[in-house]
């Protein structure tokens, strides 16, 4: 196995797909996964933390919808869940890329 901190850090950043493409941002993670996960050191683990993420992501904003008709809950909800699926991503990159171990808080683990 090989280190490779910059695949990583792309694997981190390509859920910002999701911005342009709206599907992206799961599907580029789940191949880098898939394809390098015995080829480079620590990619099992991130990847099954993105996968983790980006469909917690998406179980948050289903929820929010029907919230929506609730005093309005549900657009404050999906903002914040849109700032929250900008950032981390960021942040996460930038602690790959520095050697820290990234984390995803709120992030339900159904791949373990």
């Amino acid at each position: 196995m090989r280190e490779d901190k910059q695949l990583l850090m792309l694997t981190h950043l390509s859920q910002l797909l999701d911005l342009m493409t709206g599907i992206g941002g799961f599907i580029v993670p789940l191949i880098l996964w898939l394809t390098q996960k015995d080829k480079v050191l620590g990619m099992d683990a991130h990847g099954k933390m993105i996968l983790n993420f980006q469909i917690s992501i998406f179980i948050y904003s289903i929820l929010a919808i029907p919230l929506i008709l609730l005093f309005g809950i549900g657009i404050l909800l999906l903002f914040g869940i849109g700032i929250i699926a900008i950032v981390f991503p960021i942040l996460n990159a930038i602690k790959v890329s520095n050697g820290e171990i990234p984390s995803y808080p709120l992030s339900i683990q159904i791949l373990k």
